[in-house]
């Protein structure tokens, strides 16, 4: 779990089906006040999360800014993620891999996946490493060049969306917070893993 960007990825849980395309009607079950604001949830609160609101609120969240994500992204055929690996090679030029991985604090299987389909779709380019024949080179193709605008835009309305009436004060206030909140969950997860490592 670590910043990518700027955005703190989150590990799916359950089918995208399940969490991210379904919208539950708000107002359902337990849900009023959930957020601490008088306002109903877009999920029903379960009584078993009233010990965690507001973590119940970052799932909430999470899920809407996906689902929001993926129906702007669809629009130019691409699909939540993949833009994050546009933005580096844009950024970066050609990384092997493994780098991108590591960028992204993903998986192996999951990049490769990722980079097939935007491989398919003329986005970007794969060639073996002229330095280790075991790394893959991957580059943005100069097709991707006019996709980088549409990406560029559609995070801007995306950002747009999920802080809309805030003031700048208010915009500053919950980057700062939110940010807290994931350095509360890096430093919980590195610690949890030197937990479980064995000693020696």
């Amino acid at each position: 779990m670590r910043r990518s960007g700027g955005t703190l990825i989150l590990p799916k849980q359950g089918s995208e089906d399940e969490m991210t395309h379904s919208t539950p009607e708000a107002g359902k079950g337990p849900g009023k006040g959930a957020a601490g604001m008088g306002r109903e949830a877009t999920v029903p609160v379960p009584t078993a999360a009233g010990g965690g609101p507001v973590s119940h609120a970052i799932f909430r969240l999470a899920r809407l800014h996906r689902m929001l994500a993926g129906q702007l992204l669809r629009r130019i055929g691409l699909h939540p993620g993949q833009e994050l690996v546009m933005m580096h090679l844009w950024e970066l030029g050609p990384q092997r891999q493994t780098d991108l991985v590591r960028l992204l604090d993903s998986d192996a299987a999951t990049m490769t996946r990722t980079v097939r389909r935007l491989e398919q779709a003329g986005f970007v380019r794969r060639s073996p490493s002229p330095t280790d024949r075991r790394a893959t080179i991957i580059e943005p193709t100069v097709a991707s060049q006019a996709l980088r605008r549409e990406v560029e835009r559609i995070w801007s309305q995306l950002e747009d969306m999920s802080t809309a009436g805030l003031s700048d004060e208010e915009r500053t206030a919950a980057l700062r917070t939110l940010e807290r909140l994931e350095g509360n969950l890096v430093q919980a997860a590195t610690d949890s893993a030197g937990a479980a490592e064995p000693e020696r």
